[in-house]
């Protein structure tokens, strides 16, 4: 009689095993063995750096003999293994990674990076600025502007109108310099910025 109402008491609530399955159970499981309770974990011994590739071979007695013979060389004989053998193999040249632009931070903090004074960098990229022009040399300016600019003469000529004005933009010193002079011998003044 009390075995018959324990049947029904567990098949009225479902238990762990009905919500889980029955081979979750852990001793329905193949591989259960019952842990001794006295005993002490494992402690595995780690490698110092994890190889995903295992433990590798020893080098050959070949490999030793050349590894000795360059440790014995001079240093600056040794500088120069690295480049004669990329030639040898013909490994291609690691490109620079430019970091222009990037913002690394300072090296020693912000504490160090405010009492830093910050270096001016060196400008590459000019523009050519057309301050004046005399009014009789107008027409010359506007051809020189249409020589360097690619514009066609309305456009030259509504350029050179809106004095001061920027010419070009984003070119070296040199390009920038002759451009200058270029107007100069025109009759206009230009400067560059």
């Amino acid at each position: 009689m009390k075995l018959v109402g324990l049947v029904k008491a567990i098949r009225v609530c479902p238990s762990i095993c009905e919500i889980t399955g029955p081979l979750q159970f852990r001793t329905f499981q193949h591989d259960f063995v019952p842990r001794d309770r006295n005993t002490k974990p494992k402690r595995f011994k780690y490698p110092q750096f994890y190889d995903p590739y295992g433990p590798r071979p020893p080098p050959s007695d070949k490999i030793v003999q050349l590894a000795e013979r360059i440790a014995a060389l001079p240093p600056e004989e040794r500088r120069q293994i690295g480049p004669t053998l990329t030639e040898r193999l013909r490994h291609p040249k690691l490109q620079p990674i430019a970091t222009e632009g990037m913002d690394f931070g300072s090296p020693g903090g912000a504490a160090a990076g405010a009492t830093k004074v910050e270096e001016k960098k060196e400008k590459t990229a000019f523009d050519v600025k057309l301050e004046k022009f005399d009014a009789a040399a107008k027409i010359k300016v506007i051809k020189e502007v249409r020589a360097f600019t690619n514009l066609g003469l309305k456009e030259a000529k509504d350029l050179v109108e809106k004095v001061p004005v920027v010419l070009k933009q984003g070119i070296t010193k040199e390009e920038a310099s002759n451009i200058i002079e270029k107007i100069k011998a025109a009759g206009g003044v230009a400067v560059m910025e």
